[in-house]
């Protein structure tokens, strides 16, 4: 697979990598015998940056990699591995975000305490926390580099200003945000400040949750699925309508030969050889689709074609509904 580097000054990866809330039952039931044969097809396929968070599961998709780093001491050579932390819950039960240093610090050695490493490559500050400047969060990130818990720090879901006041104060290495063809926000100054910058942009979603791929999770499952349920994309009478769209896509990918989810995860790697898609999913074999859109280069024809068949602002319904869009920051 092409390679990609994480940061001006960081690893090179795989040009797609993978997002391990699948290992969470975020998007249904899995259990680590599913997750470590995703574990084992991403060493196949030349996969090597994994990406996983405190939150996912509360715990449960790290300590399923660290159980399979663990069983196959060799592993760790072959992955970047990052985490996140910094969304957690105030005294009364209720989401909030904390980017202290030492929330950070303790939720990082917790984290590595489940992932059975000395220190992970990337560590993120999962949301903005208002209560501190974009150069406090920096530098709090920071000293867990200098301490030797992280190799390098990114943020999560923030503003081009955000990194570049960050920048100032320590080097950020990557930015993670949703992206891809249903989720075009970041194409309006992030993934230029980012390629400015030498700042990966790390896209998380790049299917869509399922809506960019060719089986789409189906109506009857999404009622038993808390985010999806409530997610104004997966809502009637948006549903309707975007799968409505989408079978043009899918079309389009089925005469380039190829999957949907692999011409989505094509179409992200023609923004700017510092994006880098992680898709998730609890199936070997959708990973293999996804993974193939690395093999495949875009025309312009191409690219027109795509972009005739999912225009800007194409999907029905908000990314998030009000709740679950509480720490993103919007910045156009």
């Amino acid at each position: 697979m092409e390679k990609r580097r994480l940061g001006a000054n960081g690893p090179e990866v795989g040009a797609i990598g993978y997002g391990a809330m699948s290992f969470s039952d975020m998007y249904g039931p899995t259990n680590e015998t599913e997750s470590h044969a995703v574990l084992n097809a991403c060493r196949d396929l030349g996969v090597t940056h994994l990406d996983t968070a405190n939150v996912y599961g509360m715990g449960k998709s790290e300590t399923a990699l660290g159980t399979y780093l663990k069983a196959n001491p060799g592993a760790r050579d072959e992955f970047v591995i990052a985490t996140k932390a910094s969304i957690t819950k105030d005294a009364d039960g209720n989401r909030c975000f904390d980017n202290s240093a030492e929330h950070l610090e303790a939720e990082l050695d917790k984290s590595l305490q489940r992932l059975g490493l000395d220190y992970v490559d990337l560590f993120y500050a999962h949301r903005r926390d208002p209560r501190f400047t974009s150069e406090e969060t920096a530098a709090n990130l920071g000293r867990l580099v200098d301490k030797g818990k992280a190799r390098a720090i990114g943020l999560s879901e923030i503003a081009p200003s955000t990194l570049r006041r960050a920048m100032k104060v320590f080097p950020i290495a990557a930015v993670q945000s949703e992206y891809s063809l249903s989720t075009r926000a970041p194409d309006l100054g992030l993934v230029q400040a980012c390629a400015e910058l030498g700042v990966a942009m790390v896209a998380f979603s790049p299917v869509g949750r399922s809506l960019l791929t060719d089986h789409p999770i189906p109506r009857e499952r999404i009622a038993d699925l808390p985010f999806l349920s409530t997610n104004p994309r997966f809502m009637e009478p948006n549903l309707t309508e975007n799968l409505r769209i989408l079978a043009g896509f899918r079309a389009l990918a089925a005469e380039m030969g190829t999957s949907a989810a692999g011409l989505a995860n094509a179409w992200l790697l023609s923004r700017g050889p510092h994006v880098i898609p992680i898709p998730g999913t609890r199936s070997v074999d959708h990973l293999r689709e996804c993974v193939s859109g690395a093999a495949l280069t875009l025309t312009e024809e191409d690219l027109e074609r795509i972009e005739a068949a999912l225009p800007v602002g194409w999907a029905h319904g908000d990314r998030y509904s009000e709740a679950q869009g509480i720490g993103p920051e919007r910045y156009c």
